[in-house]
């Protein structure tokens, strides 16, 4: 007696039987599940485990539920729910175990005791513990709602939504119970694939709202959610909404909402009572690789140098119109016939609405515009023949992301569209003499050449160089030659260096006359002016190079020029001289 005293004073080697702390709400139609276990006992480690019912109605009488040694251990009342599996006692490990109640009905309100047969050599301790188990209604609802301000609640069948890529994705949710007790609902958005069966192995979370108000989101939307790009938010007392930014193609699906009711139970533990889930769209993503088209017109063109040459290019599709979230820029492309690829780039408008030309066609008088909502023109003042080619309009679709990121998402490029520029024969004929004849060491030289042309484009303009050439052991050509001086296409003179280092001036003193002056002739100046004149249609060049000799030889302390005249005649077909003439009538310097 006195070693069963102190074993009872001390509390060594007592069972208890341990279950959750009471009461327990729960809602009516939801899963139950209430956990025992047992310590300090004698015996086996595998214990069994009887669960009975106290009814309010009947609080003495003990209702046998399911036992784990006994499969005949259930009234009748819950026989058919044991059989069906409805309820069912789960062991955990050999001292634990969990009841199980499918679907809580009202009459399953009461307190529950968890029994534990004796297998101690002595009884000492609790042998059985009880819980109360309380019934709630299930006032839980959840739907779609529509935009607007009160979030109206959709109508019974999920709409099909179309959204372009780049776009916004909003969906809007009403969840909200009349509960009596304290609770917290959580909810979240799911997607799940299209045409796939709604459940948990098959909706992804997007993004949530716990019961302690912390957002939480999906895997595949972690990088999103902290760029801002998914979001929810609650309106109101009974309204969510969640925007998914940028929309990709992946976010096609049926978009579901789920609201969950939690209740605290009394030791502090925070305990799922009721979850409902509402479809609230199918989404179908329109991806821009699938819309975006380009066209291009008027068709084949023929045109002749110096005429405009104009291009349309249009671009077509169910696309977003560029703005908040989408932007496209629009270039042309031209490749010389019959070359491979799409060619270099003609001139392009950006996203910003910016034109640039591309490399070899700076200060050229192109326009590239848009004169239409989808329509964009590609304008050359003046074609020439280098311009002759198949052009394509490359069209390209941005999202904007995060931070106003642009992201490609789509390219096309139009059919070749064939240019042809006609061809023309350019005559070029040059006369160039000393004038006076005769100068002496000191004086000024002019250099006069007088240019004709016949044939050619319209606008055809003109740019002439003056050349040296000194000859080595009396012969010529066998020295690169110096540019003296010239003038450009536009008017510009050019100064280059003379051998004598004295100073040079050009000048136009007629339409087609152009006047080379070297002052303060000295000993080095001697050797062999090469005239060249260079067709000029806008800048290029269209016609033959005719070099125009002119000699010139110290002869003590003067310099004697003759009169020389060279004329050429060559057909030019686009920028490809098809003849030069060097023009020397004398191949040695001869004294005077």
């Amino acid at each position: 007696m006195l070693l069963l005293l102190l074993m009872l004073g001390s509390g060594c080697c007592a069972r208890e039987v341990l279950v959750p702390e009471g009461p327990l709400y729960r809602v009516i139609g939801t899963a139950v599940s209430i956990f025992c276990n047992v310590t300090g006992y004698d015996g086996l480690a595998q214990q069994d485990f009887e669960w009975f019912l106290y009814r309010p109605e009947a609080p003495e009488a003990a209702l046998g539920i399911v036992s784990t040694k006994d499969t005949r251990f259930s009234y009748a009342i819950f026989g058919p729910r044991v059989a069906a599996g409805e309820i069912q006692v789960q062991r955990l490990q050999g001292d634990a175990v969990v009841l199980k109640i499918a679907r809580l009905q009202a009459q399953d309100a009461g307190i529950y005791e968890c029994y534990t047969p004796s297998t101690d050599t002595q009884y000492l301790g609790s042998y059985s513990g009880k819980v109360e188990l309380r019934a709630l209604p299930d006032v839980l609802q959840v739907s779609a709602a529509l935009p607007g301000p009160r979030g109206r609640q959709a109508p019974a069948s999920p709409p099909r939504l179309t959204v372009h890529e780049g776009q916004e994705l909003a969906l809007g949710c009403l969840a909200r119970t009349s509960t009596q007790k304290h609770t917290h609902l959580a909810v979240s958005f799911g997607r799940a694939m299209p045409e796939a069966p709604v459940g948990r192995a098959t909706l992804q979370e997007v993004v949530g709202l716990r019961a302690d108000l912390a957002v939480e989101v999906g895997a595949p939307y972690a990088e999103r959610l902290a760029a801002g790009e998914v979001q929810l938010g609650k309106e109101g007392a009974d309204r969510y909404r969640m925007v998914v930014g940028g929309a990709q193609a992946d976010d096609a699906g049926t978009y579901h909402c789920t609201a969950s009711e939690w209740i605290q139970d009394p030791d502090g533990s925070w305990a799922q009572i009721g979850e409902k889930r509402a479809v609230l769209a199918h989404v179908d993503v329109q991806t821009l690789s699938s819309q975006l088209a380009v066209a291009v017109g008027p068709g084949e063109r023929r045109i002749g140098p110096g005429e405009p040459l104009e291009l349309l290019c249009n671009v077509s599709g169910a696309l977003p119109p560029p703005g908040r979230h989408a932007a496209y820029s629009v270039g042309w492309e031209m490749a010389p016939a019959g070359a491979p690829g799409p060619g270099r780039l003609v001139a392009q408008l950006d996203t910003e609405g910016v034109g640039s030309l591309g490399p070899g066609y700076e200060g050229r008088h192109i326009a590239m515009e848009k004169v239409a909502s989808r329509t964009y023109r590609l304008r050359l003042e003046a074609a020439r023949p280098g311009d002759a080619g198949t052009y394509r309009c490359l069209a390209k679709a941005y999202v904007r992301g995060s931070g106003a990121r642009l992201r490609e998402a789509a390219s096309a490029r139009s059919r070749p569209l064939p240019v042809h520029v006609r061809e023309e024969g350019v005559v070029l004929e040059a006369v160039a003499w000393l004038a006076g004849g005769t100068v002496y060491r000191g004086e000024t030289a002019s250099l006069f050449c007088n240019i004709s042309v016949r044939g050619g484009p319209p606008g055809l303009r003109l740019a002439a160089n003056w050349w040296v050439e000194r000859p080595e052991e009396g012969e010529l050509g066998t020295a690169p030659a110096q540019l003296v001086g010239g003038m450009d296409q536009d008017g510009v003179a050019e100064l280059g260096v003379r051998p004598g280092g004295g100073p040079v001036s050009v000048e136009l003193v007629g339409p087609r006359s152009h006047r080379l002056r070297l002052h303060s002739l000295g000993p080095q100046d001697e050797g062999v002016g090469v005239l060249g004149t260079d067709g000029k249609v806008l800048g290029d060049q269209v016609a033959l190079q005719l070099n125009t000799a002119i000699l010139s030889h110290p002869a003590l302390d003067t310099l004697f020029v003759p009169l020389l005249v060279g004329t050429g005649v060559a057909l030019v077909t686009g920028a490809t001289v098809l003849g030069t003439i060097t023009c020397c009538f004398m191949k040695r310097l001869r004294k005077r």
